[in-house]
């Protein structure tokens, strides 16, 4: 590129004023005066070059670099070094520090802590680590039920004065003495940072003994005079709701696990029930749904419209579904516990209606004539059937696309509920799958075979996933077969022919033949005296560093002879926040919102239909795998035998009416 002629001249001027090379170097006058005709002629100069464009500019510059000495070259790079490496977290105003670092994650930040003083000062005054798990627990049903559990969600959204009384009186400090706003800092910055890790280690270890099958079991024992199994169940965080075989509801406290309530009425077994924070809705094989007020345990209102068992029920946002033995669904209209009224009777399966679930789009229903339906909320009109298992359907749960079914034919298939095809198909239960839950991360199962399996959900909803990796573990600690469970993040409870209740939490396990047993995280300690000292010293430090800073920008400003030209070039980026989606579901799932399990009932499980029995090849098989093994106690033998032969009087039919110990 030719040069202008007045880049020219402006070259011989710097040359005149000896700002170019003059040799090796010469004496370096740094101490002598300037010229009053080198400051003129500097002046006006600045001035030429500033209306310049910016590649004129850097090309004078090129020029003017390529003919200084090397101790000249030194001296610039002493000037443009820290201009090229401003801290921009230190210059930029407060709010848009905070604005920053309230986007960036968990590594991120503990980077910034270790960049300087004045970032960890920045980071304290933010109170970012505690904006950071405010933010998860409302994004995360994980978070927020953890903060429950471990009882740090009081440190969450309140005010800085509160958070440091509640610190204090947490580990022993006087919350009376009064602290400085630098001290406050401290402690709010040393507990939120250190209380993180301590989540996350947490969060790992639930996943850790879901994959292992790590945990700490409670037994409830629900035997009494008459009962012989617990057909139902609805827990959340104060009490266990179980519905019996005696007849009775029994309401148990989550605090030492004894029986607070018991609720009688219905003349025959209580097969499936839900509750929410006004009422609780049983069903039994008296045919009749009753309403119970939850505060007193009163009965308020009997539905009689089944003739034969109400096997299932669901009810949500005014509406209620119930099914029956006698094949047919009912929907009700829920205007108060004491005006309830039936919308429509569905009709269409075969055979008994053992589950039903619900949301604003569909009604689903499972039958022991092997098939589910799908029915329009709108219309309570029929949709499309989902076809595929070999036996009758004992259980199912519905939400969003996904439907998940278990049946007597000792599998689990998942369906897609728009285009009814079935996605999967769950090997490994020895028989009838009883019960059945899933939430965004796990399967859990529970079949007559006395075992739970924990299945990985999004595994078995990847077709390139093998059957081996989606069965995460197997639980057996049931003694007879498993009528009912439900679960959440951290725990299971379910309910079985032996009359027990367990819950199996999965937060404070215990490793099962292993002695890696995964520690409890417990709320962080405090720094002690000397930590806090010296962190209050460096924090007195930054805030010195950033006054003494301002104030030579000031006086360098106000020493400046003439306004000076400046440009600030404003370079945008691009900011990347990661989220880790746990599961965005809603903590409803514990059943506080009314998440009732429902299952089949211990009748009809298997019940074909009308029509031809199966052929006796088909009973010889299902005879020969229930052959007893030689290794059960001699009477365990004699019951089973006496039943095989009850199977060979009654024939092929319904499976659970084989049972000689069904519900009346």
């Amino acid at each position: 590129m030719s040069s202008s002629p007045h880049r020219a001249s402006t070259t011989q001027q710097l040359a005149e004023l000896s700002l170019t090379e003059g040799g090796d170097g010469g004496e370096h006058d740094e101490g002598k005066p300037l010229s009053t005709d080198y400051l003129q002629g500097r002046e006006g100069l600045l001035e030429e070059i500033l209306k310049w464009n910016e590649h004129e500019q850097l090309d004078f510059m090129d020029k003017i670099v390529h003919r200084l000495s090397h101790y000249q070259l030194g001296k610039v790079d002493t000037f443009i070094r820290p201009m090229l490496q401003r801290d921009f977290i230190t210059n930029l105003p407060a709010h848009l520090v905070e604005l920053i670092l309230y986007n960036v994650n968990s590594d991120s930040l503990k980077s910034c802590e270790e960049v300087s003083t004045n970032w960890r000062c920045a980071l304290a005054r933010g109170q970012h680590w505690k904006k950071l798990i405010e933010k998860n627990v409302r994004s995360d049903s994980l978070w927020l039920g953890l903060s429950e559990k471990r009882h740090w969600n009081k440190f969450l959204n309140i005010s800085r004065e509160m958070s440091v009384h509640r610190i204090c009186e947490k580990f022993g400090y006087d919350p009376s003495t009064k602290r400085e706003k630098l001290e406050q800092l401290i402690l709010m910055h040393v507990f939120y940072s250190k209380l993180y890790p301590k989540i996350i280690r947490d969060i790992h270890n639930i996943d850790t003994n879901w994959k292992r099958g790590n945990f700490k079991l409670t037994r409830i024992n629900c035997q009494s005079e008459n009962s012989k199994g617990v057909y139902c169940l609805q827990y959340d965080d104060d009490k266990i709701v179980s519905g019996l075989r005696d007849n009775t509801i029994k309401i148990w406290n989550r605090k030492d696990y004894t029986c607070s309530r018991t609720l009688s009425g219905h003349t025959g077994s209580v097969l499936c029930l839900q509750y929410d924070n006004r009422v609780i809705i049983s069903g039994s094989s008296d045919a009749t749904v009753r309403v119970w007020d939850v505060e007193t345990g009163e009965c308020i209102k009997t539905l009689i419209h089944h003739c034969e068992a109400v096997l299932h029920l669901r009810f949500a946002n005014g509406i209620m579904v119930t099914c029956s033995k006698d094949r047919s669904i009912a929907v009700w209209d829920m205007v108060s516990p004491r005006d309830i009224t039936i919308r429509r009777v569905l009709v269409g399966h075969r055979a008994a209606v053992n589950v039903v679930d619900f949301d604003d789009r569909y009604i689903v229903s499972a039958s022991g004539d092997r098939t589910i339906k799908v029915w329009s909320m709108d219309t309570l009109e029929f949709v499309r059937t989902l076809a595929g298992h070999r036996r009758g359907i004992a259980c199912l749960q519905y939400r969003g696309r996904l439907v998940v079914s278990g049946s007597s034919d000792n599998t689990i298939r998942l369906w897609d509920i728009h285009s009814g095809v079935c996605l999967r198909v769950l090997e490994g239960h020895e028989e009838l799958v009883r019960c059945i839950r899933f939430d965004e991360k796990r399967i859990v199962s529970g079949a007559y075979d006395g075992k739970m399996k924990v299945w990985d959900l999004q595994a078995a909803l990847d077709p390139r996933a093998l059957s081996s990796e989606i069965c995460l573990c197997s639980l057996h600690q049931h003694t007879g077969r498993v009528f009912r469970l439900q679960f959440d993040d951290f725990q299971i409870v379910s309910s079985s022919h032996d009359d027990t209740i367990l819950v199996w939490d999965f937060l404070d396990a215990q490793a099962i033949g292993s002695q890696d047993a995964v520690p409890r995280a417990t709320l962080p300690e405090l720094p002690n005296q000397a930590a806090v000292a010296r962190a209050e010293m460096l924090f007195e430090m930054a805030a010195r560093r950033q006054i003494e800073r301002r104030d030579r920008e000031v006086v360098e400003e106000q020493a400046a002879q003439m306004p000076r030209a400046r440009r600030h070039h404003n370079r945008g980026g691009e900011q990347h926040m990661i989220i880790a989606v746990a599961g965005a579901g809603p903590a409803g799932l514990r059943a506080a919102a009314g998440d009732n399990d429902g299952s089949s009932s211990e009748e009809d499980v298997d019940n074909n239909g009308p029509g031809p029995a199966p052929p006796i090849a088909h009973n010889q098989n299902h005879n020969r795998r229930r052959q007893p093994r030689p290794d059960l106690p001699q009477r365990l033998i004699q019951e089973m035998a006496a039943f095989n032969n009850f199977r060979r009087h009654v024939g092929a039919g319904d499976a659970d009416e084989e049972m000689p110990d069904g519900p009346q």
